[in-house]
């Protein structure tokens, strides 16, 4: 709010939709003093996911008071309908369009392929991206929804890694329509 200190999350839950369902998301977020600036709905279809025939993927940024900690979201939400809901720090950033960015990101890529790490880590948020091969070893102990490994071209993947916070059956389609935009720049120019 004006004129006091407030926080920046990104917060993600599964949710049962149905009609109402939002309006008591907000009403949590609101009973906590939290200003919802960004929000993301993404379907997942009822049998996709758990749990309970969860159905959507709700991610809002939301400005909070300082003091306000992610347990205290997270049991909020989880009352009001979310699950398995992850609360992270966001930056401003965060509030841009994703699919606006994409789109810059892939003009980005186009003009000049190389630059695809470091488009890809803007695209998902994470600090770096690393280049591997095919066949590479990936910790055994990764967790596939927070590790993508995506297919460059021949001999050449990107390993991406963000453990806070799972991606997305939407990031993933972002990520491979990024990819074909520099791959089609790198081998379209020779």
């Amino acid at each position: 709010g004006a004129g006091s200190v407030m926080a920046l999350w990104r917060v993600r839950m599964r949710v049962v939709e149905r009609p109402g369902r939002l309006a008591t998301v907000a009403g949590a977020f609101g009973s906590l003093k939290c200003n919802i600036l960004a929000l993301h709905i993404a379907p997942t279809g009822g049998g996709a996911i758990t749990p309970a025939g969860c159905d959507a993927l709700d991610e809002f940024v939301v400005e909070a008071p300082r003091g306000l900690a992610p347990g205290e979201l997270r049991a909020a939400l989880g009352q009001a309908g979310g699950h398995d809901v992850v609360v992270v720090p966001a930056q401003v950033k965060d509030l841009t369009d994703p699919g606006v960015q994409a789109f810059v990101l892939a003009q980005r890529v186009a003009a000049d392929p190389d630059r695809l790490p470091e488009a890809m880590a803007e695209l998902l948020r994470v600090a770096r991206v690393e280049w591997r091969r095919p066949g590479d070893a990936v910790d055994e102990g990764a967790d596939p929804n927070t590790t993508m490994v995506i297919s460059v071209g021949p001999g050449r993947t990107l390993l991406v890694r963000r453990p806070e916070l799972p991606f997305t059956p939407t990031e993933a389609a972002r990520a491979a329509a990024l990819t074909a935009s520099a791959c089609q720049a790198r081998y379209s120019a020779a």
